[in-house]
């Protein structure tokens, strides 16, 4: 199914929620609204599910005009934060729910169906239950499954994982993205998190602030952000952003640091330099940069440690692979291959960025 939107905006009175914006999503894929919260992604989905009319603009489906259709009257299922299941049906009663209204299937193929999709989603020990007897877990894994039972050409999920606890959102963040692999839905999911937009690949649509940013796969996004806005929007924790200017030498950060890097003709005086977290090191390597600062605050995080320093430079914050332990206060030294960095103009557009990125072509 192919869905494009075209000049489609949204407003409620004085308030605009989504500025006029095209996007046709890629069919039959993964398409993640990335952004934070209020930045439009569920006033998006609504206007997609038909739930609510755009101010202006148009929505078509495989090129036919369903602006004005009411979502009743489309083939669309939609997964939301909280978990909606019928309370006074089964499990296998809500699951089976959809295959009903359609029609057509003996109660033997409808059986047959509601088992299958209980055990992809590990939930087949619970049919006889009622919701409210099961985890809230399992009660999302249950409206997953009836929306997948519905079988529609468009799915849509508002943040299906928000709701639950750090290890059941890694689980189903593993199954969804097998799931949605071997489906031939176009499937459009909303998130707050960089992290969930990579695990689940496909494609990505940036949103900040009711504006669509930039759209295009997921590797290509997050290793090519357009703008500054599109960098914080697509990193986690946020992407270290320095002053700079342009030099005859490169990119100069003060007076004697500077970073050899190629800058197009025509650049900006004024530049950002932005450096992922990932990218800084303790240990340096022939040609790096070194950014000596004083340790703020170190957080352990599973098998990763963020450390927060202050430098002459601005504040920085620095992931670092394992478990290390720092003194507040004490100094440190960071380390940066000029290769990793990012530079934005003064106008906040990319100019640069790591060319081992460039080449990545898979999900990274």
């Amino acid at each position: 199914m192919q869905l494009s939107l075209q000049d489609l905006s949204h407003r409620v009175g004085a308030q605009a929620f989504l500025y006029p914006l095209d996007l046709a999503l890629q069919p039959g894929a993964v398409t993640v609204l990335l952004g934070a919260t209020q930045a439009g992604k569920t006033s998006l989905m609504r206007l997609m599910a038909g739930l609510d009319k755009p101010s202006a603009g148009r929505v078509l489906v495989d090129g036919a005009d369903v602006t004005g259709l009411p979502v009743r009257e489309r083939n669309v299922s939609m997964v939301y934060q909280q978990f909606i299941n019928y309370p006074s049906m089964t499990v296998a009663q809500n699951i089976a729910s959809p295959l009903k209204l359609r029609g057509g299937l003996s109660a033997k193929a409808i059986q047959a169906q509601v088992q299958a999709l209980a055990e992809r989603l590990h939930i087949e020990m619970h049919l006889d239950k009622l919701p409210a007897q099961l985890s809230g877990g399992q009660q999302q894994r249950v409206a997953l499954a009836r929306a997948l039972a519905k079988n529609a050409p468009l799915m849509l999920l508002d943040e299906p994982l928000v709701n639950l606890d750090y290890k059941l959102r890694e689980d189903l963040r593993e199954e969804l993205s097998q799931l949605f692999a071997t489906g031939d839905a176009t499937v459009v999911y909303a998130t707050t998190e960089p992290a969930e937009a990579l695990l689940l690949g496909g494609y990505t649509a940036v949103l900040d602030a009711g504006e669509l940013l930039q759209y295009g796969p997921t590797a290509e996004v997050f290793h090519r952000p357009a703008s500054l806005r599109v960098a914080r929007a697509f990193s986690d924790p946020p992407m270290n952003l320095l002053p700079a200017r342009a030099s005859a030498q490169g990119v100069e950060l003060k007076p004697g640091l500077t970073l050899d890097l190629p800058l197009p003709a025509g650049a900006s005086a004024a530049l950002t330099l932005g450096l992922r977290a990932n990218s800084l090191r303790l240990q340096g390597r022939p040609g790096d940069l070194a950014l000596p600062g004083i340790v703020e605050l170190a957080e352990i995080s599973g098998s990763d440690t963020f450390v927060h320093l202050r430098s002459e430079l601005g504040s920085l914050v620095a992931q670092l692979s394992g478990v290390h332990y720092f003194e507040l206060g004490a100094a440190l030294t960071l380390y940066l291959q000029a290769a990793e960095a990012y530079v934005f103009d003064a106008q906040e557009a990319l100019l640069l960025a790591p060319q081992r990125l460039q080449a990545v072509g898979g999900q990274g």
